[in-house]
């Protein structure tokens, strides 16, 4: 975006919560530096407890950059860490970003026009996964499919418009200081809970395909079946909470878990017709695969049927067996507390 001359952007405050980064967080950053924003702008980089160098990273990049700070998250939970970043920051405009997340050039520049042009509280783009080898090629194209993500338009893209929920997001601050922030109890799936909420109050969330962020995927079958996992056990969580949050694309990983699951018993012990379930989906995610795969190299595209029924399988089983104890201890909270780790409540701003 071109900022006519006598418009006065609004200064930005980026929030990054950062744990175990050391890959990726230094590209992230310069991402942020680098934008094509001629507003004012800060980066807040809430440091969890790594065990690797991102400590040190984000040291070198406070000096380097008088733009950039830290603040501790001693929990290491990314809602902890997005609060303390939001309460330590101080523009009218917060972006969340992830330290493996790479914006595109203008999108801090396109974000702001979108919030003035939409009236929205929260606005959003495409989570464009990209991979570094074979195998997380393999899950960035299981990634942005209709056969791995279904329509939600972050993955796949699709029309500017409202939506339930967004990628990361970049925020008005008064609806941050409305809803109390983050609500901390959400280890997973805090996003989607907050946009909830907004909605709620009669707040817009908007998606644009005009904002894009680079995503690197996890790296290993076990680290991708846990981040899933994860997913579907405090997606059933946001569930319990909000009554009637719930559709059938969150319900299609858990269905499938079940009827795979009783595929396989009455295939082994009544008739090997049972195993015509199973069957059928493993065919289903070969032949989706091939699509979805177009133009990546031949050991990327023989790994996406493995990265689809991880993504699939793992999201079903969590949600299948996401402990009511959780949906209690959140509703035993119902208002989210904004909190700087080991210190008392706050309020966001």
């Amino acid at each position: 975006m071109n900022a006519k001359p006598d418009v006065q952007l609004p200064a930005v405050s980026v929030i990054m919560p950062v744990l175990n980064e050391e890959r990726h967080l230094r590209g992230a950053v310069h991402a942020i530096l680098a934008q094509e924003y001629a507003g004012e702008m800060e980066v807040v980089i809430a440091l969890g407890p790594s065990t690797d160098r991102t400590d040190e990273i984000a040291a070198e990049l406070v000096r380097e950059d008088p733009r950039v700070h830290t603040v501790p998250n001693p929990t290491g939970r990314t809602p902890a860490a997005l609060n303390a970043a939001i309460k330590a920051s101080r523009h009218p405009v917060v972006v969340r970003v992830d330290g493996h997340g790479m914006l595109s050039p203008n999108y801090i520049a396109t974000a702001v026009r979108l919030l003035e042009e939409t009236g929205a509280q929260n606005v959003g783009g495409i989570m464009h996964a990209e991979g570094e080898n074979d195998w997380e090629h393999a899950v960035a194209a299981a990634m942005t499919s209709k056969i791995g993500v279904g329509n939600a338009a972050f993955h796949t893209g699709g029309q500017a418009g409202p939506a339930e929920t967004v990628y990361l997001g970049v925020f008005r601050r008064e609806a941050l200081e409305q809803q109390g922030g983050y609500n901390e109890e959400f280890i997973r799936a805090q996003d989607w809970e907050l946009n909830f909420r907004i909605r709620e109050a009669g707040g817009l969330i908007w998606f644009s395909p005009e904002l894009k962020v680079s995503y690197r995927p996890r790296p290993s079958v076990k680290a991708l079946a846990k981040q899933y996992k994860d997913y579907g056990r405090w997606r059933h969580v946001v569930a319990r909470y909000h009554s009637g949050s719930i559709n059938l694309r969150y319900l299609a990983p858990p269905t499938a878990v079940c009827a795979i699951a009783a595929g396989l018993v009455v295939g082994a012990a009544l008739t090997p017709w049972g195993f015509v379930i199973p069957g059928g989906y493993l065919a289903a995610i070969a032949a989706g695969s091939v699509p979805a795969g177009k133009g990546l190299p031949l050991k990327a595209r023989l790994q996406i049927p493995v990265a689809l029924a991880t993504m699939h399988m793992s999201w079903g089983y969590g949600f299948l067996t996401s402990p009511k104890s959780l949906a209690r201890k959140v509703i035993a909270s119902r208002r989210p507390a904004v909190r700087d780790s080991g210190s008392p409540d706050v309020t966001v701003g």
